[in-house]
Parts: C-alpha cells; sequence; structure tokens
C-alpha cells in the first residue's frame, strides 16, 4: 500500500485537522507533558485510521452505488477489502497499545471506543440519528486527551466532548443533504432524507449553537483567558458562514468552501487555548 492510496483511504488531511481536539483536552486538563502528547498524537491517528478503514470497507457495496463516493480507493479497485480490513484491525491493535502508555483508564476505555469506531456505518442502515452517533465517534478525542493527563473522570472532558459531539452532527446533517436522493433509493437513513433540507438545516444550526454554548460553558468554568474567548469568537464567525452556505440554492456548489472553513475549526480553537494556557 503506498503513500498516496493510504492518505486518500483515510482522508488524512481531516486527521490532521482532528488531532488538535485531543490536544484541546490536554490543555483542558493542564497540559501535560511531552511524553503523554506523543502517545496521545498516536493513538488518534491510529484511531482514525481503523475508523476510516471500517468505514471504507464496510460501506464498500454502497459507495461503488452512489456517484459521490464511487471513486474511493474500494469501489475503484484501487485497494483490496481484505487489505483494508488489515489495515483497520493493525490500527486498532495499535490504539489499544498507545492507551495502555498512557494510563490504565484510557487502556480500559480503548476497546470500547474501537467498538464505536467499528460500528457507526452501520448506523446509517437503520436510524436518522446517525449523524449524532458519529459525533459521539469524535467526541472521544477531547475526552481521551483530557483523560491521557488526568487518569480520571471529570464533567470537564464530557463537555469538551459533546461541543465536538453537536458540532460534528451538524456538520454531518448539511452533509448528507448532497445524498438525499441516493439515500431514499437505497433506504438509508439520514435527516434530510427523512425530514428534508429545511428541517435539517434547523437541526444543524441548533447543533452549532449548542457547540459554541458549550465552548463559553467550558471557558467560563475554567477561567480561561482572553486569547481563548478570541478563538470561541472566531469559531462563531466561521459557523455562522458555515451555516449561511448551507443554506445555498446549489449545497454541491457551495460545499467547497464550507468544507475549506471546517479545516480552520480545530486550529483556531487549538491556538488560541494553547497560548491561553502557556502564555497567560
Amino acid at each position: 500500500m503506498d503513500f498516496k492510496k493510504f492518505s486518500e483511504l483515510i482522508m488524512i488531511e481531516q486527521t490532521l485537522f482532528a488531532l488538535p481536539f485531543a490536544y484541546l483536552g490536554i490543555l483542558f486538563a493542564g497540559g501535560g507533558d511531552f511524553i503523554t502528547w506523543i502517545w496521545a498524537t498516536i493513538a488518534l491517528f491510529a484511531a482514525r485510521t481503523a475508523g476510516m478503514s471500517f468505514n471504507r470497507y464496510i460501506d464498500r457495496v454502497i459507495d461503488a452505488k452512489n456517484p459521490r463516493t464511487s471513486g474511493r480507493a474500494l469501489p475503484a479497485g484501487a485497494m483490496k477489502p481484505g487489505d483494508v480490513l488489515m489495515l483497520g484491525v493493525g490500527s486498532s491493535a495499535l490504539l489499544v497499545v498507545s492507551a495502555l502508555m498512557l494510563n490504565s483508564l484510557c487502556f480500559y476505555l480503548s476497546f470500547p471506543a474501537i467498538v464505536l469506531l467499528y460500528t457507526y456505518s452501520y448506523f446509517k442502515r437503520f436510524t436518522s440519528a446517525s449523524h449524532f452517533y458519529l459525533g459521539i465517534v469524535e467526541a472521544a478525542a477531547p475526552v481521551g486527551g483530557y483523560l491521557a493527563v488526568t487518569g480520571e473522570f471529570d464533567m470537564l472532558p464530557f463537555i469538551l466532548g459533546a461541543v465536538i459531539l453537536f458540532w460534528i452532527a451538524g456538520l454531518d446533517v448539511v452533509y448528507a443533504i448532497l445524498d438525499v436522493d441516493f439515500d431514499r433509493k437505497e433506504g438509508l437513513f439520514s435527516i434530510p432524507a427523512r425530514l428534508g433540507k429545511e428541517k435539517a438545516l434547523a437541526i444543524s444550526i441548533a447543533c452549532y449553537v449548542l457547540a459554541t454554548g458549550l465552548l463559553a460553558l467550558a471557558g467560563f468554568m475554567t477561567a480561561r483567558g482572553i486569547p481563548y474567548w478570541a478563538a470561541v469568537f472566531s469559531t462563531a464567525i466561521i459557523f455562522y458562514r458555515q451555516q449561511s452556505l448551507a443554506r445555498h440554492d446549489d449545497p454541491a456548489a457551495a460545499i467547497h468552501e464550507f468544507f475549506l472553513l471546517n479545516r480552520f475549526v480545530s486550529p483556531v480553537l487549538f491556538a488560541g487555548t494553547f497560548v491561553d494556557v502557556f502564555f497567560k
């Protein structure tokens, strides 16, 4: 498997932009040490690789039918299903090892995390709530980052996790608008396919408002300073612009800018929190 095929399979650019969410949890936990950052990075990379591999393997038949996804590695025949499945298994093992190197709580939680990664793709086959299930999967990043430092449960990491849950769910609802006709034809479940575009967009904006409110709550709970609040304000502006784009008459035409803006969310939040933690 060459690097180009691997990077396309796991959408490596999204993995890189997901890393700051784990780092956000580390920062809210006090910053941790260098070794914690290394093993948390490995754990998240392994989790993303496992999740994307399982998703591509499980959805390979559906992806082949959808014009939007038929060019992906498995439907296009660029990779073998068995190789992708083994990549998912190997990445899952790496996740367990890296979690063990962090602390015992992370190790024990790595097993239900793998279950979440493996089962997401099945949810859209029987429930429109699959957007929120994906949000739960992604929410594990800041929760895991926080627990990697503290090794114990607290309310704060779950508030951070809820930020990601609602943001990703709202994002995925917009993304699903592109596949409404296909989902209805194939009997797949999504909020846009079930409720239509307008109601789906209303749910998406509610998710974004909740995510922004929870970012504010986390800031108040930890007495964050100006850099953090500047990052939250910038994120709110990005969210507003994204929701404006989602209401475009032709969502497919606006989707490129929508996801381009999406790439700024995690770096902005990470940068503001990093400066606030280490330089205030």
